[in-house]
């Protein structure tokens, strides 16, 4: 199977836009012999991720969980938090909750490179 680089710039666009347009590529659904069994999907480069629009009080509002499974061990962070240290992540959460939870979910976000 054949895997083509597709470049996104991200300026000025939105990350639900964006990730669910990654995950069709990820995933392979754009191709006519797409099986959903069958890891297929393409290789996708990310650029200017730290140029996203976010529309409305997402950053002050949205927060991301993280369970140790220890009792007490639920840690939160803002969206705005993240986006200062790591704007990827976000984008990169997007896209890995977009995806079936299937075994080579791993294998198609290492497909994603994000700049």
């Amino acid at each position: 199977m054949e895997r083509k680089l597709h470049k996104i710039d991200c300026t000025d666009k939105a990350v639900g836009r964006v990730a669910t347009e990654i995950a069709m590529l990820l995933r392979g659904k754009t191709k006519p012999e797409f099986q959903s069994h069958i890891d297929a999907g393409d290789i996708v480069e990310v650029t200017n991720v730290d140029k996203f629009k976010f529309t409305g009080k997402k950053l002050d509002q949205k927060k991301y969980f993280s369970y140790s499974g220890y009792q007490g061990g639920l840690k939160e962070k803002k969206m705005s938090v993240v986006n200062e240290k790591d704007p990827g992540d976000i984008l990169k959460r997007a896209v890995r909750d977009m995806l079936p939870p299937v075994k080579f979910r791993v294998d198609m976000l290492r497909r994603l490179i994000i700049r």
